[in-house]
């Protein structure tokens, strides 16, 4: 009994040592100053713009002033969410995103699970096919994909060209912004579910369908929360695709943000803000471009959680 006891303390007694060691105390040190260089990297250019978006026109031109505005001031937001039309351009780009988010995680998903779940012919085949998309640049297949759906519109009728139909019938068909990513992402963790799950299922009767969402997806729910905060925030960036097909038939907030400065100079004196004679300046480019990037701040706060237990369950991180 003794020495089972002995046994059963050593390995931590050795561990608090190593940790009250010096080469601990150095190793922590060591790993605590790179992770806060790391951040610096990160953290920097977020806390630049938002440091000269607070600051006034004065500000702005004095050279004592670096960080630390003397005068702190809202105005640069107020402006800017006036030029972007942030009341627009905000439900726009947040409905259409949400929708193109929604369709590439389930069509991921359902991949993911027939490429990890089943064999079939060509198994081999298809999963080159979907790594291969990920390889071949968007600009190579743009044309061909304008070709597509050019003569869709022609054979129905029906205008594609213009419209937000041709990138939502990409997300749903697979071929969305990195849906070979995502796939990958889910293939990882559904490979690792246990078999016998699904054979226990099979038993009672479940169908494909079932087994798919009774079990597999309840138990990647993480997962599911980290391939929609991807895909939602890589359809929010992407402009060339966007500009391609849908052009300016819907107002987004990135596409209004890369042709701020000629809405600036186009609504300068509709706006109350420009009653004193506004111009443009680095100030006004910072506040949109950080309410640009806002509300996806805002939903990386929500999901957080979710997505680092994500990362960890679908061996992102190369483990």
């Amino acid at each position: 009994m003794k020495g089972r006891r002995r046994l059963l303390f050593a390995g931590p007694a050795r561990l608090f040592r190593r940790e009250l060691s010096g080469e601990g105390i150095a190793v922590k040190t060591a790993l605590v100053c790179l992770l806060i260089a790391v951040s610096y990297i990160f953290l920097f250019p977020l806390l630049r713009m938002l440091s000269m978006s607070l600051m006034s026109e004065a500000d702005l031109i004095d050279p004592e002033v670096d960080w630390v505005p003397r005068e702190l001031t809202f105005r640069s937001f107020r402006i800017a969410a006036g030029v972007l039309q942030l009341g627009r351009t905000g439900l726009n780009s947040f409905w259409f995103t949400f929708a193109l988010a929604s369709a590439q995680t389930a069509v991921s998903a359902l991949t993911a699970f027939a490429l990890a779940r089943y064999r079939f012919a060509g198994h081999r085949f298809w999963f080159f096919m979907v790594l291969l998309s990920f390889v071949v640049p968007v600009p190579m297949v743009i044309i061909p994909r304008i070709m597509l759906f050019v003569s869709i519109q022609e054979f129905t009728g029906l205008k594609m060209i213009g419209t937000i139909w041709p990138q939502l019938a990409a997300a749903a068909g697979g071929q969305g912004v990195y849906s070979t990513i995502l796939i990958l992402i889910f293939y990882n963790f559904f490979r690792i579910i246990p078999a016998a799950l699904e054979e226990a299922a099979r038993i009672d009767g479940a169908g494909s369908l079932q087994v798919f969402y009774h079990i597999f997806l309840r138990l990647s729910l993480p997962t599911v929360f980290t391939v929609f905060l991807f895909s939602f925030l890589w359809n929010w960036n992407e402009t060339y695709i966007t500009t391609t097909f849908i052009r300016t038939s819907l107002r987004l907030i990135p596409l209004q943000l890369a042709v701020f400065d000629s809405a600036f100079a186009r609504m300068a004196g509709s706006l109350p803000e420009f009653s004193d004679g506004a111009r443009i300046n680095e100030a006004y480019k910072m506040a949109a471009t950080f309410i640009s990037i806002a509300p996806l701040l805002i939903l990386y706060g929500f999901v957080q959680r979710y997505f680092i237990q994500g990362i960890e369950r679908t061996g992102i991180t190369g483990e």
